[in-house]
């Protein structure tokens, strides 16, 4: 018996120590050397080539990049499962799109459902999978020849081989920025590529060609240097031949490969006033990086491509003399299609295939970038115009000769931030409610909304989704009616013979118990509370919030950045009348002596409020529309961020900016909201409580296909 148990105790021990080095080290032993490669991807010249089963035929990549969040959970949980996955992919197909773009090992649920939708699919989704480097590594005091980037580059890119191949056990927390599980389908038959990296940090490049001068050259079996590549360039080339070489040697299959790169760090050659202005500091360029005869698939250039940021042609002119093509993007106006020179610009200059493999606009209410040439803007765009922006810019790639595109992103983030607005909101508790100031949560082509199956209110002049139970203030002639959810603060107010031209409806708003007026300066109203916010409904164009300016987040983030004084030296009154507009910063520190100071600091309105239909489920639906008036009836929505709310879910607003020096939370129970109107001469508007219940970390939604996924779609099939 004791032999007997030492043996069993033996066998367990010996198949945990193989298990362990198949499926975790990645140890394996050629015992085929001479077996033939199989690709069935390749490039010729500036083309991807795909061999479907009848050799290789020209292939242009229409993607879509596929993130890992959905409402109520963070990037880092991988919460989407397989029944959701295979949802998601027949949408995809039907739009028309060939490819999904991933950035980093998913959860198994990924690869089990790209499996099963596959499998018996005539007509696969293809995927273009990438190997993630987490920001820390990128934004510490390195360079990409220390071993926590160099080392777990090449260990991450040997661990997404054996993924995409079906053995691989990754436990929990071994690898930065992925999933863990154990991952037994193998996909490589749709892998179509790699895109290695992401938007590399440029002054970690800058960095890495000051300190390793000296190994700025790299010569292996698939990929080499030439002799004017920079060390960061023959870092990425090391690690793309030591990843072809692995999955050579153990799979015996090739597929296409790219390193991520993005106009920050592009090869392109700009006048000096550029590169100060942006202080662009970097390139990255591979047509530095070479293939040998080994290499049968091939290697192509990505880049994420916006037609908003940075624009570098807007800020010189001699490239309208220089570049042979220019006037091919002249517009009627008379101004040039930057996005689209910026494009070909791109395609001249590589030899070998080009794929934008990010492009988009987001449908947010809020804005960070103003595209001054094509209107395809950083924010503040309907979901109709990020159909017709996503059209136009595709119709920019293919004009300028790129190999594919793939179209950011297939869904909405809730948990996403945006430097303009990562100040005003709890961070950590972002994935719990949909912030429609902050842009970057808004590019998908599909939308997460409100609700289980439909939102509470929708702003279209219909008030049947209105009951008593929301009635807030009653004063005969004049009533106001208010209720929320996971994205808005709702308003009905109905007005016995509005006259919306020639009479203005008041609606004050008291949020934090620490400040407020009791009057607007400028407007003829009375509060009987100290009000932080004045809505004047003033006609379809000029209606608009404005907030206290004690209670101005603009002015307390971004003051000095405008040209104002330190906002700490002269603080406002707590119970000042003054009211002012609210907005959100779209360019800064950026400074050159050929322009003004005031054209690099632009901002845009945000309390500017838009007249729309805001059902979705109607034809003259609009996306970012406010409010809705119907006769004596106005239906309002208003974001929750506009209000100073940092984590609505909890009901946590801004604290008092002046005794924190900056940003803090404070908790309240309850908001009190009034309506008045023009002709209330002298008298206060009553203010009622509602009171605020929160939701937690559970919020309810819904999926919904924007318009601009039938505009794609309309486009692509």
């Amino acid at each position: 018996m004791k032999k007997f148990l030492i043996a069993a105790i033996s066998c367990i021990l010996l198949y945990l120590l193989l298990d362990t080095a198949y499926y975790r080290w990645g140890i394996y032993f050629d015992f085929h050397r001479e077996q033939d490669i199989e690709v069935f991807a390749a490039t010729q010249g500036k083309e991807i080539l795909l061999d479907t089963g009848s050799g290789m035929e020209p292939f242009e990549i229409r993607g879509v990049d596929m993130g890992v969040g959905i409402p109520g959970y963070f990037s880092t949980e991988f919460a989407i499962d397989k029944e959701t996955y295979l949802r998601w992919f027949g949408l995809i197909q039907e739009m028309g799109a060939n490819t999904i773009r991933v950035y980093t090992i998913l959860e198994p649920d990924f690869y089990e459902a790209v499996y099963e939708y596959n499998k018996e699919n005539p007509t696969p989704l293809y995927i273009l999978h990438g190997v993630w480097v987490n920001d820390y590594v990128q934004n510490s005091h390195v360079d990409a020849y220390d071993d926590s980037f160099r080392e777990v580059l090449l260990q991450d890119c040997r661990t997404l081989v054996d993924v995409i191949h079906g053995r691989k056990k990754i436990s929990l927390g071994y690898q930065a920025s992925s999933a863990s599980g154990v991952y037994t389908r193998d996909i490589s038959d749709w892998v179509l590529g790699y895109i290695l990296g992401v938007e590399w940090e440029d002054v970690t490049v800058a960095y890495t060609d000051h300190m390793d001068t000296d190994r700025n050259s790299y010569q292996g079996l698939y990929m080499y240097t030439s002799e004017d590549a920079t060390p960061f360039e023959a870092m990425l080339a090391e690690v793309g031949d030591h990843m072809i070489r692995y999955e050579s040697d153990k799979y015996k299959e090739q597929r296409l490969l790219a390193f991520s790169n993005w106009p920050t760090t592009d090869p392109l050659d700009y006048p000096p006033e550029v590169l100060k202005l942006f202080m662009k500091c970097a390139k990255v360029d591979v047509e530095h990086i070479l293939s040998t005869d080994r290499y049968k698939s091939g290697q192509f250039a990505s880049y994420h491509v916006y037609s908003y940021y940075p624009d570098y042609l807007a800020y010189y002119d001699s490239w309208k003399g220089e570049v042979p093509f220019a006037e091919d993007y002249r517009l009627a106006n008379g101004d040039y299609n930057t996005y689209g020179v910026y494009l070909e610009m791109l395609t001249r200059h590589h030899k070998m295939p080009v794929v934008i493999s990010e492009f988009g606009t987001p449908t947010s209410r809020g804005r960070a970038q103003l595209d001054a040439f094509t209107a395809r803007s950083q924010g503040y765009m309907s979901e109709q115009e990020q159909g017709k922006a996503l059209v136009d810019s595709y119709d920019d790639i293919r004009r300028a000769g790129c190999a594919g595109c793939v179209i950011f992103s297939w869904q909405d983030e809730w948990f996403k931030r945006t430097w303009n607005t990562m100040a005003n909101v709890d961070l950590s508790k972002t994935a719990y409610w949909s912030d429609f100031q902050t842009n970057e949560q808004f590019f998908g082509l599909m939308a997460f909304d409100p609700g289980e199956k439909r939102s509470v209110c929708y702003t279209d002049g219909d008030v049947g989704e209105w009951t008593q139970d929301d009635l807030l203030m009653d004063n005969g002639n004049l009533r106001l009616y208010m209720k929320y959810d996971e994205k808005f603060l709702y308003f009905r107010v109905h007005k016995d013979n509005f006259d919306p031209e020639n009479e203005k409806i008041y609606i004050p708003i008291d949020v934090t118990p620490k400040s407020g007026s009791y009057y607007a300066n400028g407007e003829d109203v009375k509060f009987d509370r100290q009000a932080d916010f004045l809505m004047v409904l003033d006609g379809r164009d000029n209606s608009r919030v404005l907030v206290q300016e004690r209670y101005e987040a603009f002015r307390a983030i971004f003051a000095e950045d405008y040209g104002e004084e330190n906002p700490y030296f002269n603080i406002p009154d707590k119970n000042s009348p003054e009211f002012r507009k609210i907005y959100l910063a779209l360019q800064l520190g950026m400074v050159n002596a050929l322009y003004e100071e005031d054209k690099m600091s632009e901002k845009f309105e945000t309390g500017k409020m838009t007249f729309g239909n805001g059902n979705p489920y109607d034809a003259d639906y609009n996306s970012v529309s406010d409010f809705y008036i119907n006769g004596d009836e106005v239906e309002i929505r208003l974001p929750w961020q506009l209000l100073n709310f940092s984590n609505p879910a909890q009901q946590q607003i801004h604290d008092d900016y002046y005794e924190h020096y900056g940003i803090e939370n404070l908790r309240i129970q309850s908001i009190y909201v009034g309506a008045g109107t023009s002709g209330d001469k002298g008298a206060r508007i009553k203010m009622e409580e509602l009171k605020l219940n929160g939701w937690g970390r559970k919020p309810t939604y819904h999926e919904r296909l924007k318009q601009s996924y039938y505009a794609v779609k309309e486009k692509w099939t």
